[in-house]
């Protein structure tokens, strides 16, 4: 039994980790878009999926960028998932061609909402945790469901106590 809180089973990503596993995630990609290979557009689930999204789009050369923005989190609590901006209808329509971008899947609550309203886009994650992988086409680390993953752009330097016991 762990006195842990769920949040202390953390998996640290840095910038240089996140830019790595992106352009990983954009190989994995590549030439799988439905026409001729290539994506009519990218939309990253704002905010997590956007530094993701700009690396994948940089790496296939992808100009037509969007976000659609999910609020699903309050800090560390999941909360119902509610799509606050919407990405350009016309650009969109049903998904088809699109690539839709996070940084990563938990429970698939997000991704599940995003997909009502895009159901032939393809879902793609940097990272993936058990009870959500299956909503996403695309993935390139997985986790455990308890693990908190501490993504740079939520991080700042500082001295952090060692997992086991004291220094």
């Amino acid at each position: 039994m762990s006195d842990l809180l769920p949040h202390e089973k953390g998996f640290h990503v840095s910038w240089d980790q996140m830019h790595r596993d992106a352009r990983a995630l954009a190989w994995r990609l590549d030439g799988k878009g439905p026409d001729g290979g290539s994506w009519k557009a990218i939309v990253a689930i704002t905010r997590g999926g956007m530094a993701p999204a700009m690396i994948v789009a940089r790496e296939l050369d992808v100009r037509a960028v969007d976000t659609v923005s999910v609020k699903s989190y309050h800090h560390q609590e999941q909360a119902e998932a509610v799509i606050l901006k919407a990405p350009d209808a016309e650009l969109m329509g049903d998904g088809a061609g699109i690539l839709i971008i996070d940084d990563l899947v938990d429970s698939g609550k997000t991704i599940e909402l995003v997909r009502a309203h895009y159901p032939k886009a393809h879902y793609a994650t940097v990272y993936a945790k058990p009870q959500g992988r299956s909503m996403v086409d695309t993935f390139i680390t997985e986790v455990s469901q308890d693990t908190w993953i501490f993504f740079p752009w939520d991080m700042a330097l500082q001295y952090v106590q060692p997992y086991r016991g004291i220094d």
